[in-house]
């Protein structure tokens, strides 16, 4: 190949930046001309493709956000979106390209593919959702930013004798939640994995007030929701004090930790050299510390286990 094309798609994620410097930097190594392609799809769509080169990425790997920019690109699933995706790629010399995203930037990826524009995903999302890698870059800086969160709020609470029913980032998956409850401490965690009812939350609340505990933390994972209900619900049955805390988007922001910047770099160097190769229709990722790539159809299919066991280590030990 002598010419690619990265972007960006769905939700951004810190890491993201540092894994479209390594793309630009191999595939000009390997002596490849690549184009940046804004706002994901969409901007293959409407053509809003440009020229990168060594100096126009210095100084991002240490950026939060995208400087690609992102977006979600209804469009991109019809005919008339992929055909006009595909006509750019042609106009503009692309012969494959580095998808960063989540599992919805794959089925795009492999379509495109199917229709002969080689693509290789690479996974950003900091919920850590994506079944065929066990790690997705922006997932330690969000769990990172979540813990500093909750800490300040453990504070406020510690100070009142308060209850604090957080919301973490987490729409169909928990692992952001667990972790980041087991690291601040939470009473309970609540993630959709898991059917953890309200009254064995309330009971664990009462027992810890039996030992002379005064403050509670109860993490919820977004996919579960209702953190006011829950929280009135505890403040009706145990009489403390309970404020409910959504703390939204500030968990997607930030500077990536190193964690982020190291395997977003591995990942986007590893995603060219397939490139390189001819190879396309796959997905990069993470096996034991290895990094790893799958077609597309198998990682898609995948299905990605909860951590039943660290589940019970919050347990067991937020007495």
């Amino acid at each position: 190949m002598k010419t690619i094309g990265v972007l960006t798609s769905g939700g951004d994620a810190p890491g993201m930046n540092a894994a479209v410097r390594a793309v630009v930097r191999t595939a000009i190594d390997c002596g490849m001309t690549v184009k940046g392609i804004r706002r994901g799809y969409n901007g293959l769509i409407e053509g809003d493709i440009f020229d990168l080169d060594i100096r126009s990425v210095s100084d991002l790997i240490h950026r939060g956000g995208t400087v690609l920019y992102t977006a979600r690109s209804p469009l991109f699933k019809t005919e008339e979106g992929m055909n006009a995706a595909i006509e750019n790629c042609k106009k503009h010399g692309i012969e494959g390209i580095v998808v960063i995203g989540g599992d919805g930037s794959y089925r795009g990826a492999r379509d495109l593919s199917l229709r002969g524009i080689p693509c290789v995903g690479v996974p950003g999302t900091i919920d850590n959702d994506i079944s065929s890698t066990e790690y997705t870059i922006g997932f330690d800086t969000a769990m990172n930013t979540a813990m500093e969160m909750v800490d300040k709020i453990r504070d406020t609470a510690q100070s009142h004798d308060r209850c604090s029913v957080v919301e973490v980032m987490g729409r169909r998956a928990g692992f952001l939640a667990l972790q980041c409850g087991i690291a601040v401490g939470a009473t309970s965690i609540l993630v959709p994995e898991e059917e953890y009812p309200i009254e064995k939350v309330i009971e664990k609340i009462r027992k810890s007030q039996a030992t002379g505990k005064k403050h509670f933390i109860i993490v919820v994972a977004e996919g579960v929701g209702g953190v006011e209900d829950i929280a009135k619900k505890i403040e009706e049955a145990t009489g403390i004090e309970t404020r409910a805390t959504i703390l939204g988007h500030v968990q997607r922001g930030g500077r990536p930790t190193v964690r982020d910047r190291v395997y977003a770099t591995r990942f986007g160097y590893a995603a060219v050299q397939l490139l390189n190769k001819g190879i396309g229709n796959r997905v990069v990722g993470m096996n034991h510390g290895q990094i790893v790539d799958y077609d597309i159809y198998e990682a898609l299919n995948m299905k990605k286990p909860f951590d039943t066991d660290m589940f019970e280590v919050a347990n067991t030990t937020s007495i």
